[in-house]
């Protein structure tokens, strides 16, 4: 499905090198729920990124059904980020100018794969799963962080991927709502069968996961799921 090979990022600025990531591989089948966890600048926000085509690797590549991302040009990437996967940030990125329901709308209205009719009726299906039926109308500005993340994941759904991506989903939330956060994602991936890869510090949410991989100094030097235990040397 989704397949990150000898992955490596190394960013430059003038005379100073820094590698975040040294040769990270990660597969992802379909339906798989895997938690990317480990310390703070171990390379989790930057693998994500790879993960989506929002980045590109300075060596090795990410593979969507065996086809490079690196070599797609930037409105194919962008094509294979709309109709194939869902993304939820921190912070959410919601645009505070439109109301929930049309933040929710924008992923389909650029992919215009169905009639705006129509995809009005699957965001406000989104937002009854996220539970703001009641808040449709409303503007960020209007909605609570959890309400934000919340109407973000709904966003996500919205073109039916196959794959969601979600960087620190629970991060930016008080302990109560970020469990609650929590345990929608493992409902709704559960729900709509798609495979979920996030990253977070939080060890509760990183225990639901049907896999755990976790990164220190930008490789892997642990994996486990439920049934086996992988380590790595560091």
């Amino acid at each position: 499905m989704l397949e990150a090979r000898e992955v490596r990022k190394t960013y430059r600025s003038g005379s100073v090198t820094l590698p975040v990531l040294q040769g990270v591989t990660l597969r992802v089948e379909p339906g798989d729920f895997v938690a990317i966890t480990g310390p703070s600048g171990a390379g989790k926000s930057t693998l994500l990124h790879l993960l989506a085509g929002l980045d590109t690797p300075t060596a090795g590549d990410v593979f969507w059904e065996g086809q490079p991302l690196s070599r797609m040009d930037d409105a194919k990437r962008a094509a294979f980020r709309n109709e194939t996967i869902g993304i939820v940030f921190q912070f959410y990125h919601l645009l505070p100018e439109l109301t929930a329901l049309e933040n929710v709308m924008l992923p389909g209205l650029v992919r215009r794969a169905q009639p705006t009719p129509v995809l009005r009726e699957r965001a406000l299906k989104c937002l009854g799963q996220v539970g703001l039926s009641r808040r449709v109308q409303h503007r960020p500005n209007a909605l609570s962080g959890g309400e934000l993340q919340r109407a973000a994941i709904a966003r996500a759904l919205v073109n039916e991927p196959q794959l969601m991506l979600c960087d620190e989903p629970t991060g930016n939330l008080d302990s109560k709502t970020g469990g609650e956060i929590a345990e929608l994602l493992v409902g709704l991936q559960q729900e709509h069968k798609v495979g979920l890869v996030l990253v977070t510090h939080e060890q509760e949410l990183a225990a639901m996961a049907d896999r755990t991989v976790v990164l220190r100094d930008g490789r892997v030097v642990d994996e486990q799921s439920k049934t086996r235990t992988k380590r790595r040397p560091t």
